[in-house]
């Protein structure tokens, strides 16, 4: 994983500084170094300024930078409830709701309900398995002026549910 990457410098965007920062503990800690959690890179908040970097690119690469993260904790340290069984699964997949985009671009309804589905299907035997890689590596189309999911919304439910699915 490259946390050096060339982000692009917008007129509005995230202060440098503090991504570059972030970027360089989260390579510290992919290299051995001192330890960055997950949560730390999720919640992190960074001021908008003049000739920052783009918004929606930092947080693509941090996306990325988490999933890197959490693939380097072995899964018996990583925390969480017991082995959920499937029944409990399929009803938190089902019962899940998604904040509209707005006028922000978002992920495709379509999409993002068929890919639910298959999972759920999956967990039912009616399918194949998807597996917490399956999920990690899903992509949908994102949509401007039509039925969409915020982003952060879907995001941060499919880390949830990668998770689950290691268990």
């Amino acid at each position: 994983m490259r946390t050096s990457a060339r982000l692009p410098v917008v007129l509005r965007g995230y202060d440098r500084h503090q991504v570059d920062t972030l970027l360089r503990r989260v390579a510290q800690a992919l290299n051995g170094g001192p330890p960055i959690s997950v949560d730390e890179v999720r919640e992190s908040r960074f001021d908008v300024v003049l000739r920052g970097y783009d918004n929606r690119a930092v947080d693509e690469l941090l996306r990325e930078c988490i999933r890197e993260l959490q693939t380097r904790v072995p899964i018996v340290e990583r925390p969480g409830r017991s082995r959920a069984r499937p029944a409990w699964l399929i009803n938190w997949i089902q019962s899940a709701r998604f904040a509209g985009a707005g006028l922000r671009t978002g992920y495709d309804v379509r999409d993002v309900d068929a890919f639910l589905d298959r999972v759920v299907a999956g967990l039912r035997g009616s399918a194949p398995p998807v597996t917490a890689r399956d999920v990690r590596e899903c992509a949908f189309r994102v949509v401007r002026l039509g039925p969409g999911y915020d982003e952060q919304d879907v995001d941060r439910f499919l880390v949830q549910l990668a998770s689950a699915l290691e268990r």
